[in-house]
């Protein structure tokens, strides 16, 4: 049986606790309350309602549910600070994009105080981050990762009952490490690739000559360097996995060009069209 949740404290209000916040108050009748170390971003969502106001003490006290949308080694510090004012059997989780390199850490510190702990990962974004680009329909269709790490059924039902009302399509539960494998090849080569790319001294040069192709690859390239960098460090042997293949893949198409192999150049690119076509994707 899933729990009741009436009461709900963000910490951190960029583009996704903002999200969230907004989604709670389209989609729920929770109370949400906020925390963020810009006294900006707490007026400006107060006054459009997508948080009640600041979170105090009581709201920590009174929390249901407490979810950390911060930076990976800011959600540990924080949790680690304000544990000691939430109520025992408090909710806890979180929205960072890395999980092996948190999720101990935050389970630790969730049962010496009473407190249930499930990881989770919102799989949506947008190129612009903070406050002033979220929106209620982020998560509209998205999936949302948990990882139980030992939680009760109860609780995991409870944030997947919560997430289909906020717009995600689906749960999906796996472990910190498996989720931090397969988010090295969906969300961060893309990212480093698109940062590569653009690099190229052609880049400044594209208007006129670019299209979808170019708008598909340099999408995700204006990044936050300092989340996407402790994001990168954090989940460093899988993502260096994923930069090998990708290097290995580059240097045979590279070789096949430079040394006007078409035979080989048709081959390698048959592999990725019929890898592509075996998903059924678009």
């Amino acid at each position: 049986m899933s729990r009741a949740v009436r009461t709900v404290v963000i910490a951190g209000l960029g583009l996704i606790g903002g999200s969230l916040a907004k989604a709670f108050r389209a989609c729920t009748d929770c109370r949400v309350t906020g925390i963020d170390r810009d006294p900006q971003v707490l007026r400006a969502a107060a006054e459009c309602g997508a948080v009640a106001g600041e979170a105090g003490a009581g709201d920590l006290k009174a929390a249901d549910l407490l979810i950390l949308c911060l930076y990976p080694r800011a959600e540990i510090s924080f949790f680690r600070e304000h544990a000691p004012r939430l109520r025992p059997g408090c909710l806890v989780t979180d929205t960072c994009g890395v999980k092996a390199a948190v999720c101990p850490a935050l389970s630790e510190t969730a049962a010496a105080h009473g407190l249930v702990f499930i990881g989770g990962h919102p799989m949506a974004g947008r190129e612009k981050g903070g406050f002033q680009n979220s929106g209620a329909d982020l998560f509209s269709g998205a999936s949302l990762i948990l990882t139980p790490c030992g939680a009760p059924q109860s609780a995991v039902d409870t944030l997947a009952g919560l997430a289909k009302k906020l717009g995600f399509a689906r749960t999906v539960e796996t472990t910190p490490e498996e989720h931090d494998r397969r988010i090295a090849f969906t969300s961060q080569l893309p990212h480093a690739l698109a940062c590569a790319y653009v690099k190229s001294p052609q880049c400044p040069k594209h208007a006129g000559f670019s299209a979808g192709s170019y708008r598909d690859v340099s999408r995700v390239a204006a990044v936050g360097e300092a989340l996407w960098a402790e994001l990168f460090l954090a989940n460093r042997p899988a993502l260096t996995a994923e930069l090998d293949a990708m290097i290995g893949n580059l240097q045979a198409l590279r070789d096949a060009v430079a040394r006007g192999e078409e035979a080989k150049l048709r081959a390698l690119l048959r592999e990725g069209r019929l890898v592509k076509e075996r998903l059924g994707e678009a």
